[in-house]
């Protein structure tokens, strides 16, 4: 057994199906080893796109992603798609290959020090000097990556490492890391105190963050929420802990979110954090919510996170599903239907203020009409700019999941990340949803769906400009638009037939229903493309 043998039997171990990547020469032991498995390897048309791929099997399969590049110009290429994952606490595994070892320092042939470049990107990272390591290495980066607030880990290996011989393989059967002990029980006396403030509390709020899922804790979510009548709110990477439908659930807080949600946030007397970071989109002024005024309880796996951008009253650490657990099984008695009856008065009242040109699609009307026609369970991959907002805010779901790129807004996620999460569930509806700019980004992939006969349900909502830019020159430089017009771009019904996907196109909401549905019930890769006023914007004027 050599090096790049070890890695593949490690892989095996750890119940790896999948592995994304771009080879070279310098990854090449890796890629022949890996002819012996039975693990299917996907070749992406650009390594961004192996991450992002790896990130969507992850989110839905809840185990690490995993990809695997050559070095120099595929190692940094990857970096983006490993930079998305670490801001959203993807579990990844990203292996990369190096020039030989005594070369390292020496600035040959593709040689990057790709263990540096991603010093800030990543959980932890491995440059392997001994193939005796390996094993050690694989199970360390694993653990890594899947326990605590989860990420990406990389593992750079030198190409003698993959080919030098191991005398003898053996796969660590746990974890002992001196400096990595991830709290997963919360402590006893902070829960104690939670409890007693939602006794005490008129006015209690769950606010839920993509850790949510990541702790695998929605279902427990649910039945806390429903068990203690507290209505619940999430961040972008949170939508979807509740059915959209819920009578708890009042949408998605933040500078895009629904007034009745940020409402919900300012009003509230106790707000119970999970698994969220406070970031600026969801909570632009954090001071609001940490002035003494009110009770913030923050809920996370990372102690790191907490008190980073708002300063709670009783931190808690720990996991999500544990937690819950515990807190659904306590005593509490407050009442907060008057409370509840406030918030679905002031839901009830929002009126929409959009004013869609009838010449064109609304798209956030196609949004509502997408996801209620879409099979219950399925999974909607949003991309990023004006698509994305459309998406949070009149996505349907009711036990389905919708993915995107929320801490690092990475252009051209959806279209791989799709792919990714379409083999993590096959059984699964699966439908990818980007702008013209972002499709542009990672069109290339539809060869690899082709490639590896994968069902590819793909919307490009097409206004001509990249959107989001443009409205923000709009409102703050007076329209003086500086580099947002898509001129160039191409004929999508050739670019669908030259890689043998149907196509369809939306050009108002009069076909509307009629498109959707054949959109839908294509048994062959499609891609729809929806015509969308250049001039719409997400916050209307």
């Amino acid at each position: 057994m050599i090096g790049a043998d070890a890695i593949v039997k490690c892989l095996e171990i750890e119940g790896v199906k999948n592995v994304y990547g771009y080879p070279g020469v310098a990854i090449c032991p890796f890629y022949n080893s890996i002819l012996q498995s039975d693990i299917r390897t996907i070749l992406v048309r650009t390594e961004q796109n192996a991450a992002h791929m790896a990130s969507g099997e992850a989110r839905i399969s809840g185990k690490p992603g995993v990809c695997a590049v050559t070095s120099g110009p595929g190692a940094t290429n990857v970096i983006t798609g490993i930079a998305t994952a670490f801001a959203d606490s993807i579990p990844m595994i990203i292996i990369t290959g190096q020039v030989n070892s005594e070369l390292l320092g020496s600035d040959v042939f593709q040689e990057a020090d790709i263990t540096g470049a991603v010093e800030s990107f990543v959980k932890y990272s491995y440059l392997v000097k001994d193939a005796q390591d390996l094993p050690r290495i694989m199970k360390e980066a694993f653990y890594i990556a899947s326990t605590g607030r989860k990420g990406p880990v990389l593992i750079d290996v030198p190409i003698d490492i993959q080919n030098q011989p191991l005398k003898n393989f053996h796969y660590p059967e746990e974890v002992n890391l001196r400096t990595y002990k991830p709290t997963v029980k919360g402590n006893t006396a902070q829960i104690k105190k939670v409890i007693k403030e939602l006794n005490n509390a008129k006015k209690p709020l769950i606010c839920a963050g993509g850790g949510v899922f990541l702790a695998d804790a929605d279902d427990e979510l649910q039945k806390f929420a429903e068990e203690k009548n507290i209505p619940v709110v999430s961040t972008m990477m949170g939508i979807g802990v509740l059915p959209t439908a819920h009578p708890l659930y009042f949408g998605m807080v933040g500078n895009n979110g629904k007034p009745y949600a940020n409402k919900a946030m300012n009003d509230a007397d106790v707000i119970i954090m999970i698994g969220a970071r406070v970031a600026d989109r969801a909570v632009n002024r954090p001071e609001l919510i940490s002035n003494g005024s009110k009770t913030l309880i923050h809920m996370d796996v990372d102690p790191a996170e907490i008190g980073k951008n708002a300063l709670s009253t009783i931190p808690l650490v720990g996991d999500a599903e544990s937690i819950l657990e515990e807190l659904t099984s306590s005593e509490i008695d407050g009442d907060y239907s008057a409370w509840i009856k406030e918030l679905t008065a002031a839901r009830k009242a929002f009126k929409p203020s959009r004013k869609p040109n009838a010449k064109f699609v609304d798209p956030a009307e196609f949004v509502r009409k997408l996801t209620t026609d879409m099979i219950d369970g399925s999974i909607y991959v949003a991309d990023v700019g004006q698509n994305q907002i459309w998406s949070c805010a009149n996505i349907v779901i009711g036990k389905g999941r919708m993915l995107t790129s929320g801490g690092m807004g990475t252009m051209g996620y959806a279209i791989p990340a799709a792919l990714g999460a379409k083999i993590a569930a096959p059984k699964r509806q699966t439908v990818a949803v980007c702008g013209d700019g972002g499709f542009q980004m990672s069109m290339c992939e539809l060869a690899t769906y082709a490639q590896h006969n994968v069902q590819a349900k793909i919307v490009v909502l097409r206004n001509g400009y990249l959107g989001m830019v443009r409205e923000y020159q709009h409102y703050t430089y007076d329209d003086a638009y500086s580099m947002v017009k898509l001129d160039g771009d191409p004929d999508l019904s050739h670019i669908a037939a030259a890689y043998g996907f149907d196509y369809l196109l939306l050009k108002n909401m009069k076909d509307s229903d009629d498109v959707i549905k054949k959109f839908l019930n294509d048994k062959k890769s499609v891609l729809l493309e929806v015509i969308v006023d250049p001039n719409d914007v997400v916050k209307p004027e």
